[in-house]
């Protein structure tokens, strides 16, 4: 592979890689994002209550893992077709879903040191879930374009 392919096809994964690993660092810790989500659900449901606040926040912050591991499986799944002529092949989905989710692996760890976030394991699994995700839903426009039922 040319290093102008490496460039189009592998430099976009890293550097979501790179704005993963950022929304890991103390920026976007629980406690940070409370101060913009929590007033903002406020200012939209008025008569919300404390618990409902806090339910919101964690969907929000859980959503959020959901879609950066989608967007990352979306372009691991893009860098590993390249310039393929075909429009899916199950090793592609694969690899970009297992890729994602070992990324998610090392990006807890990566929390495990940072003194405002906790790694958890479910983490992984929510991020995992939307590298997957991702991956069926590549499958089903690739089949919805082509038309064909041989896709899944």
């Amino acid at each position: 592979m040319n290093s102008l392919r490496l460039i189009k096809y592998w430099l976009p994964v890293c550097l979501w890689m790179l704005v993963i690993y950022w929304m890991s660092t103390g920026a976007f810790s629980s406690d940070n994002t409370s101060r913009i989500i929590e007033p903002l659900l406020y200012f939209l449901f008025p008569d919300i209550s404390k618990e409902s606040v806090s339910a919101a926040h964690v969907f929000i912050r859980k959503m959020g893992h959901v879609t950066e591991y989608f967007v990352l499986g979306l372009l691991l799944f893009r860098a590993f077709r390249g310039t393929s002529q075909h429009q899916w092949n199950i090793r592609w989905a694969i690899l970009a879903a297992s890729a994602a989710a070992f990324y998610a692996l090392t990006d807890e760890y990566h929390q495990s040191f940072v003194s405002t976030r906790t790694a958890s394991l479910s983490d992984v699994g929510i991020d995992s879930a939307g590298a997957v995700l991702s991956q069926l839903i590549v499958a089903l426009y690739c089949r919805w374009r082509t038309g064909r039922k041989s896709v899944l």
